[in-house]
């Protein structure tokens, strides 16, 4: 079925019955629109929980299977990164748009095979990438636009916790290459957002568990085309630190008239020669989020409806694959950098 032809609802199926399955689901249940008519997962059982749970008529343990006997609109991947390819290229040859989770794929020449195989085709390949759209980072890129702090020259952005996340997601004990795969992606493409293009990469990486096989903590050096030096730091060391704000993101500009801080609590304070003021930019609440994570899980929500309406050309999506190579870019660039120790320069 092409696009055009669908006037107020798209059928999609859900690749994937894993830990974000659930929340992914959910965030489409927000949005009028879309509609989940099937869902394949390599373990039948998995899959017939989540049907069960959001009420999803057809159920697989068989991709082809699934493609070749449902008629969709698009296809949503939720599966392990090392998958995203096969079955994102399984459903271009059935002529389907594909929204896949972050990261797009293992590596950049992945991600670039994907991204230009579905070009070829005139088909979207877009990228799940919710952190962006989180409320008091929106509100940060508001300010920042509207403000009268001035040009910005320097930023912090953090996500450092001591938060125990290989409880409720043990595979990532596995990766090889770790937090710059998993939270880098979202943590750098949110400095992408908020600062634009960037013309060199400095990173310095380290392990802090000794039982996991990738590093659990890096620090990011970022020379934007604008002329902003951002310092992205990242660490998920379970070193006891009680950090009242996990897993808010923090981040503080510097500019010439003023600055602009996200503290914790989604406060933003803005300060001037005027002086500071404070807004709270506090995420809405959904029933099926986890209070703990309502800033994460809630920005699904916006996240998924720019992206059905771009597949339905109401709007432009934001995180389309072509524009993921840059922030996945960054992250080679701070592997590469971490391992020769030398800053990494972007034409």
């Amino acid at each position: 079925m092409q696009l055009s032809d669908v006037m107020s609802e798209l059928r999609f199926a859900t690749f994937g019955a894993g830990f974000w399955t659930k929340f992914q689901l959910s965030g489409w249940r927000e949005i009028p629109g879309a509609r989940c008519v099937a869902i394949y997962n390599r373990t039948l059982d998995k899959a017939e929980a989540c049907a069960r749970e959001f009420q999803i008529p057809a159920v697989y343990d068989d991709a082809e299977a699934l493609l070749r006997n449902e008629n969709l609109d698009f296809v949503d991947i939720v599966t392990g990164q090392e998958t995203h390819e096969r079955f994102a290229l399984l459903a271009l040859r059935h002529h389907l748009p594909v929204i896949c989770q972050k990261p797009l794929a293992p590596g950049l020449a992945a991600a670039v095979r994907m991204t230009e195989a579905f070009e070829n085709e005139g088909l979207p390949l877009l990228v799940n990438e919710n952190w962006r759209w989180q409320a008091p980072i929106r509100e940060v890129k508001n300010q920042l636009n509207n403000a009268p702090i001035g040009r910005p020259f320097r930023a912090r952005v953090d996500m450092i916790s001591g938060f125990a996340v290989f409880g409720n997601q043990p595979f990532l004990r596995d990766l090889s290459q770790f937090i710059l795969t998993d939270l880098g992606t979202h943590i750098l493409d949110v400095c992408r957002y908020l600062f634009g293009e960037v013309r060199s990469v400095y990173c310095r990486a380290a392990k802090a568990h000794v039982d996991i096989a990738g590093e659990d903590v890096a620090t990011v050096v970022l020379e934007t085309c604008s002329g902003v030096t951002v310092v992205a730091s990242m660490a998920y060391a379970e070193n006891y630190l009680e950090d009242e704000c996990f897993p808010q993101t923090r981040i503080f500009v510097e500019a010439r008239q003023g600055s602009i801080e996200l503290k914790s609590g989604y406060r933003i304070h803005v300060t001037t020669q005027q002086g500071t003021s404070e807004l709270v930019a506090k995420p809405p609440h959904y029933s099926w989020a986890d209070p703990a994570y309502d800033v994460v899980h809630s920005s699904i929500v916006p996240c998924q409806a720019n992206l059905l309406h771009g597949l339905m050309g109401a709007e432009t999506a934001e995180t389309t694959a072509r524009d993921n190579l840059r922030t996945l870019g960054l992250v080679d660039a701070s592997y590469e950098s971490a391992q020769t120790g030398q800053a990494v320069l972007f034409q």
